[in-house]
């Protein structure tokens, strides 16, 4: 397990779309299958209410009893864990324990699960979040494609940017490129990949498509 060092942050990938980020705040994204039980979680951010980013036992297993979670709002009557939880929409925003958080959507437009049915439609209101700790903004996409709102994130001034790039159900390397060059991060680091769908070649398309644009991390 390898470790990014970012402005003070410490960002670490623990598989799928699950990364720990520790800086003043200890942060986990939709953990899933995880393999560490510390440091224990201030806050949990999750993307969407699908298996493999919503799973109770990895969200208790790197809780305690003040952690707060952050949800998508389809994850309503889901989490059911006796923890403090806010629910988001696609432009809601919140603050928990001095870290802002603001969902943007996530959606598909072109992965289909059978004709002219997406995987993650927009109307089931999937969320990625930009969060924002130590004056360092971070944007975790969550499932989605390369789609219009994501043009408008370069006024966001992200400076870390997860990218799902697997396809099947997600970005492309090559449309999740495209997502990075749009969104302008300092950092981009590839997601999605070596648990359901993809694999570390797609991460390393990701960065070739995108040397003279911006620095990629590549986890795993």
């Amino acid at each position: 397990m390898r470790s990014y060092r970012y402005r003070g942050l410490e960002i670490t990938w623990l598989g799928h779309d699950s990364f720990l980020i520790k800086g003043s705040r200890v942060i986990y994204t939709d953990p899933y299958k995880l393999r560490v039980s510390e440091p224990k979680a201030d806050i949990i951010t999750v993307s969407h209410d699908h298996f493999d980013h919503l799973s109770q036992r990895d969200i208790l297993r790197v809780s305690k009893s003040d952690t707060v979670i952050v949800a998508s709002a389809n994850c309503r009557g889901k989490v059911g864990l006796g923890l403090e939880t806010i629910f988001l929409k696609p432009g809601d925003t919140a603050e928990v324990k001095g870290v802002k958080v603001r969902a943007v959507p996530a959606y598909n437009i072109n992965k289909f699960r059978a004709p002219g049915v997406v995987f993650h439609p927009r109307e089931y209101g999937g969320v990625g979040f930009i969060v924002e700790i130590d004056g360092v903004r971070l944007f975790h996409a969550g499932d989605t494609d390369y789609i219009p709102e994501h043009k408008e994130l370069e006024e966001a001034n992200i400076d870390v940017a997860f990218l799902p790039v697997s396809g099947t159900y997600v970005m492309t390397a090559e449309e999740a490129a495209e997502a990075a060059r749009a969104i302008k991060p300092k950092v981009a680091i590839p997601m999605h990949y070596g648990a359901i769908v993809g694999s570390r070649r797609d991460a390393e398309k990701f960065k070739q498509l995108l040397t003279g644009y911006c620095e990629v991390w590549i986890p795993g």
